[in-house]
């Protein structure tokens, strides 16, 4: 398989992964061939970058933190809780309790698996799939920090309901203009559900404060700020780079993010979470095409856990015109070679 982006995807090409809907269901299966219509549907509802089957790198496999199935099931249960929020009523803290300990789960078995934001998105399933990627990585986090699992439960389902205020109904008419803001409406709603802890509110209400007092919505800063809406900080800051449009008018590569990350880290954000973080994160995703100092051009095939920045590269050389020579390297090993370019 190969990443690649939406623009640059020809018909008659077949998808790599699933591409689901907000509320789980299958839009598009694994191994459909692509048509003009389904090309351009894609882009009419958001993708941006997909899968696509290659014969020359079909043996590629996407390890993930959490499998399709559990990302599925929370996405269901998430969509469920923000259509009741939507419409008044009391939303179920178990489904989200549930979701968590599933997610916590798989989480702690494949905490040696490098973080690859590669899931599909669409207009409809952007916020839970947000939801879930920030919750992911801010276990991951607490993982590395060595978090029992009793804060790790409580900064998970901090973490996937940090936005929560996004998606309620504003009926006050408060004049406070910061009250309006959606941390602020999340930490109301949270606050008053007596079964989850007054910490998770907290990560929802502080989770834009930063570590220089330039945040919203009190202008706290430093120590001020609790830990778990650090970390969810460092965490929402990543994937918001990733998916949405930066200062470069575009959304950043996952390097370009990881650059990004260092250069905040010790000013709005925490500069020990963010050097936890990036020991946790695929700085080049499996299935991306890369440009190396060699002036080779190969797709990253594999990982290094203490090495997230120098993965394994299949370079395809063409011999003679016909027959092809895939060479395999390792930049762990090879010092000298770098990626100069992502190719989309």
């Amino acid at each position: 398989m190969r990443y690649i982006h939406i623009d640059n995807v020809e018909p008659g090409q077949y998808l790599g992964r699933t591409i689901f809907s907000g509320n789980g269901a299958v839009l598009l299966s694994d191994g459909v061939q692509l048509t003009v219509y389904m090309i351009n549907t894609l882009n009419r509802i958001g993708v941006t970058m997909i899968y696509i089957k290659d014969p020359l790198f079909e043996d590629i496999e996407i390890v993930d933190v959490v499998s399709e199935e559990t990302k599925r099931a929370i996405m269901k249960k998430m969509g469920e809780t923000f259509h009741s929020i939507r419409s008044g009523k009391d939303f179920n803290t178990k489904h989200i309790n549930g979701s968590v300990d599933n997610l916590l789960d798989e989480v702690m078995r494949n905490k040696e698996v490098l973080v690859q934001l590669s899931d599909i998105r669409t207009k409809d399933n952007e916020m839970y799939v947000h939801a879930l990627n920030v919750s992911m990585m801010s276990a991951l986090i607490g993982i590395q920090m060595d978090l029992p699992m009793s804060q790790l439960r409580e900064l998970s389902i901090g973490a996937m309901l940090h936005d929560i205020g996004k998606v309620e109904l504003i009926t006050d008419d408060t004049s406070d203009d910061l009250k309006k803001h959606h941390t602020w409406r999340g930490f109301e709603i949270l606050k008053n559900k007596r079964e989850l802890s007054l910490l998770i509110a907290h990560a929802a209400f502080q989770h834009h404060e930063k570590m220089d007092g330039t945040g919203l919505p009190r202008a706290m800063q430093g120590e001020q700020i609790h830990l778990y809406a650090r970390i969810v900080a460092v965490a929402n800051t990543y994937d918001n780079l990733l998916f949405q449009t930066s200062e470069l008018g575009r959304q950043m590569l996952p390097h370009e993010a990881c650059e990004h990350m260092m250069v905040l880290a010790g000013g709005q954000l925490d500069r020990e979470i963010v050097i936890h973080f990036l020991r946790t994160v695929s700085v080049y995703p499996t299935g991306t095409s890369v440009k190396l100092s060699t002036k080779e051009t190969g797709v990253v095939v594999g990982q290094h856990r203490g090495l997230p920045g120098r993965p394994i590269v299949r370079v395809v050389k063409s011999e003679s015109g016909t027959d092809l020579d895939v060479v395999e390297v390792d930049l762990a090993k090879h010092n000298t070679i770098f990626i100069d370019n992502i190719l989309q």
